[in-house]
This record gives structure tokens, C-alpha cells and sequence, in this order.
């Protein structure tokens, strides 16, 4: 992560400084010409809520947010004017910038910062000249008496999070298998403090895990079970909360082989797991105080000559039986067997997240995540609510009894895929078989990779659920 954030001391002079005002009666509190001041009304007439004044040693950028509407409306339009000014920064070539805060507030404030870093994200890794394509802006600082370095802090740690979470996200499999992805999440436990345990494949076999053992038949690099437990010694819950992160490190579709125009971001197929461990490195960086655990099942799924194969029958960690139909099915396997082995953890709440239908991504697009959920009315409510103030929002699709008809087997407990209809739920039906205490799932199939950049979410991947996970988390702790 190329830059820094920190509290200015004083009132910014000569440096580039983005002003946050809501009228203006706030342009009083700046020096301004008479003519400066006659142009920057004149363009918020227009409809112009960032507006750059360029001087002769420094830039000034005012940034107009409406104080009308909801409290994630204003939220998300702060996070969007502040990745509108570091895209002005960057094309400008400045390295370093103040926010002086005339008369936004706290929260409004750390969301404008937060959008300036989402935004300023690169993924640069395999360019030859990585000089020449880095962002310039690698500095900003922060004039408010209201905000304190804690306060500064937090908002890096979680931008911070997001950027690993990304960045696992667009590491191509050929770096990044599922041994390695487990490395990663050891080091990123080693940083923060939180137990990371890996098993190996040897492991997974005793365990009976057949679910992830079948996906990864196809592959000659062994599967990963990564456990993640953040315990507090003073945790405010003694039944954890569990995340479950689909850890699918590259998808073929295995011999239910996907076209390949489908097959390009299949690199992808692994964002719940980088969300989940992203999560918890924020969870853990920040020291709160809530009992936390991050399950994530990892391997590739490809057709080499011992893959599994559709009419195989499979038996999965707690013993229920699964005909596979369609080998591209192998999400929904893989986390099966997780969920169930989260049972021995007698958990509070789960939540597993997950790349897993196209019928998701068709149902609602990249703009929201589809979410369902058995036994946690109340915890789904607020999942919702705290979606809605970062901007990761879910919508509700129904877990009614009436969709398992469509799983079940001739020849064993279920099948791995339904009919044409719901792929989703039937998806989350299956998935529910598996779990015995409340549970949420979530389906980020389109908000997870971008195709086109959307604000401050890059081309590529995204890191949705990181900010999710961590402020639903950080509920609790009040």
C-alpha cells in the first residue's frame, strides 16, 4: 500500500487541500478572492460538487456534499467525491494533499478519506515499469479537531484490508494455488495476532472431508483447510461469530468444463475466502473484542484424469450423501463440508460468503450481493443496515422449504444442482442442509470482479465483504 495518512498539525498554507463544505456560508472560513469565490458558487449552481481551483504554487478542491438524505446516502456520496479528487490529484501528479474539514462531521469526513484510498487502489504486480504507472498521490494528511490518529488508524487498517483482499483476488492461480493462498493468510495472522491453523491434505482425509477432497481430485496441487480464530481475552461473546469463505483458487468448471470466454476471471473464484481473510486481519489489526473464527476450504477445480465426475456419488463431512450432476457445481461442496465442521464451534451466528451461481449475478448485477438466511432474522436485519452504511448492500432472496424439492436424489441425501429456476436459493437450500444454527449466506457473483471500474471499486477484484464483515463485527463490540 503506497501511501501514508496521517493528522496535519496546523492549517494547510501552501499545500493542495480539498476543503469539505456543505454551503456557502463555509466559504467564509477560507481565503478567498472575491472572484474565487463568485467561481465556485457559480459552478455548485451547476451541479458541480467537486470544483478545483488551480493557483500558482497549489491546488484548492472544494468538495459541496448535500446534507439531505439518509445517513449511508451521505456516507456513500462522501466515499464517491473523494475518489473523484484523487483521480484529480493523480492526473495532476501531486503527491501530497490536505483535507481540511470546514463543516462535514466526523463519520462524513473518515468516509471522503475512505473513498480517496479505495479509489487511489493499483494492482500492479506484473508490470515491467511500475514506476511509471504508480499513482503519484502517496501522502494524505488531515486538518479536523474532531478526528484523532485512532480515528485515521482504523480507516488505513480497513482500506488496508480491502487492498490484500483485492490483491489475492487478482493474483492469477499460477501464484497463488491453495497452499499458497493459506501461506498468505499464516503471515497475515502472524502481523495481527490472530491463530491461523492450516490443514494439509493428509489432514483433510482423516477429517473426511469428501466435499473438498472431490473438487480437488482433478488437481495435482493439494487442497487447504485454513481455521482463523481471533479470542480476545476480554471478548464481549463467548459463541463465536464464523465466516466461511469459498476458497476456489481457480475454476475450469472441471469436466463440466465452462466455455472459455467464462473461464477468463475464474482467478476469482476465491473472493469469499480473500474476504473472509481480509476480514479478520482487519478484525484482528484492530484489536476487537469479539470472538471471531474464519473457515476457509481452498483448492483449484479441473478436469485432469482422476476429477470427479458428474453421477458420482460423494459423501461429505457429516455423512450426508451427494450426487454430483455438474462438476461447476463445486462451490456449494466445498463450503458444505465447512459448514458443517463449523457445528463443533457452537457457533453464535454463521456466515458464508461466496462466488457461487451465475443466477445471482443475473438476479441483481454488480451493484448489491443476494443474501438468505435460516434461523437469523434479527442478525440478517442487521447485516442489511450495516450493508446499506458501507455500501455493500444485500438483498433478501427467500429460503422457503419448498425449493429443497428441487435437490433431491434418486440415488442419495441430495443433488448438487436443481432445475433452471432459482439457481440461487436452490444453491443456499443446499448449503442449509448443512447447518444446524443460524446462518446467513451470501452470494457475491457479480460484486466481487468488475469488468469496468464503478467509483472507487477498481476493474478487477473489488474486496467486497471486508468492510461488511468488519463494521458488522464491530457492532457487537459496543
Amino acid at each position: 500500500m503506497n501511501l501514508t495518512l496521517k493528522k496535519a498539525l496546523r492549517k494547510p498554507t501552501a499545500a493542495d487541500t480539498i476543503y469539505l463544505v456543505k454551503d456557502g456560508s463555509g466559504l467564509k472560513q477560507i481565503k478567498l478572492t472575491a472572484d474565487e469565490t463568485d467561481f465556485i458558487k457559480k459552478q455548485h449552481r451547476n451541479k458541480q460538487n467537486v470544483i478545483t481551483i488551480n493557483r500558482y504554487k497549489n491546488r484548492l478542491i472544494f468538495v459541496y456534499a448535500e446534507t439531505l438524505g439518509t445517513k449511508a446516502k451521505r456516507y456513500e456520496n462522501y466515499r464517491t467525491f473523494g475518489n473523484e479528487v484523487q483521480s484529480v490529484l493523480n492526473s495532476a501528479k501531486v503527491e501530497r494533499a490536505v483535507v481540511h474539514v470546514i463543516t462535514a462531521t466526523k463519520e462524513e469526513t473518515l468516509a471522503f478519506v475512505e473513498g480517496m484510498i479505495l479509489g487511489n487502489y493499483q494492482f500492479l504486480k506484473y508490470f515491467t515499469e511500475k514506476d511509471k504507472k504508480q499513482n503519484s498521490l502517496t501522502e494524505i494528511a488531515v486538518y479536523s479537531a474532531q478526528i484523532d490518529d485512532s480515528d485515521l488508524e482504523s480507516v488505513f487498517n480497513l482500506t488496508k484490508a480491502v487492498y490484500k483482499a483485492r490483491d489475492l483476488v487478482n493474483t492469477p492461480v499460477a501464484d497463488l494455488n491453495a497452499e499458497a493462498l493459506a501461506a498468505t493468510i499464516v503471515e497475515m495472522g502472524k502481523e495481527t495476532g490472530a491463530k491461523v491453523e492450516v490443514f494439509n491434505k493428509k489432514k483433510i482425509e482423516s477429517l473426511k472431508m469428501g466435499g473438498l477432497l472431490a473438487v480437488n481430485r482433478g488437481s495435482i496441487d493439494e487442497p487447504t483447510f485454513t481455521t482463523i480464530t481471533w479470542k480476545p481475552a476480554h471478548a464481549v461473546n463467548t459463541k463465536p461469530y464464523v465466516f466461511v469463505g469459498k476458497g476456489v483458487v481457480y475454476d475450469t468448471g472441471g469436466l463440466s468444463l465452462k466455455p472459455s470466454n467464462f473461464m477468463d476471471t475464474m482467478k476469482s473464484d476465491m473472493a469469499g475466502a480473500a474476504a473472509v481473510a481480509s476480514a479478520m486481519y482487519a478484525i484482528s489489526k484492530a484489536k476487537l473484542p469479539v470472538y471471531v473464527i474464519g473457515l476457509i476450504p481452498a483448492t483449484d477445480n479441473r478436469p485432469d484424469g482422476n476429477a470427479y465426475t458428474p453421477g458420482d456419488v460423494v459423501t461429505m463431512f457429516d455423512n450426508t450423501t451427494v450426487e454430483v450432476l455438474n462438476t461447476d457445481a463445486e462451490g456449494r461442496m466445498i463450503l458444505a463440508d465447512a459448514l458443517a465442521y463449523a457445528k463443533k464451534f457452537d457457533p453464535e451466528l454463521v456466515i458464508d460468503i461466496a462466488t457461487l451461481t451465475g443466477a445471482a449475478a443475473r438476479a441483481i448485477g454488480p451493484q448489491a450481493t443476494v443474501g438468505m438466511q435460516a434461523k437469523a432474522d434479527a442478525e440478517f436485519s442487521e447485516l442489511q443496515k450495516t450493508g446499506n452504511l458501507v455500501h455493500e448492500r444485500i438483498v433478501e432472496f427467500p429460503m422457503w422449504d419448498e425449493y429443497k424439492e428441487q435437490i433431491k436424489s434418486e440415488i442419495a441425501d441430495l443433488k448438487n444442482i436443481g432445475g433452471l429456476e432459482a439457481g440461487a436459493i436452490t444453491a443456499g437450500k443446499f448449503l442449509e442442509h448443512f447447518t444446524n444454527y443460524p446462518y446467513i449466506h451470501l452470494d457475491i457473483a457479480a460484486p466481487s470482479f468488475l469488468s469496468k471500474r464503478d467509483k472507487y471499486r477498481p476493474t478487477g477484484g473489488t474486496g467486497v465483504g471486508v468492510r461488511l464483515f468488519y463494521e458488522f463485527i464491530k457492532s457487537k463490540s459496543n
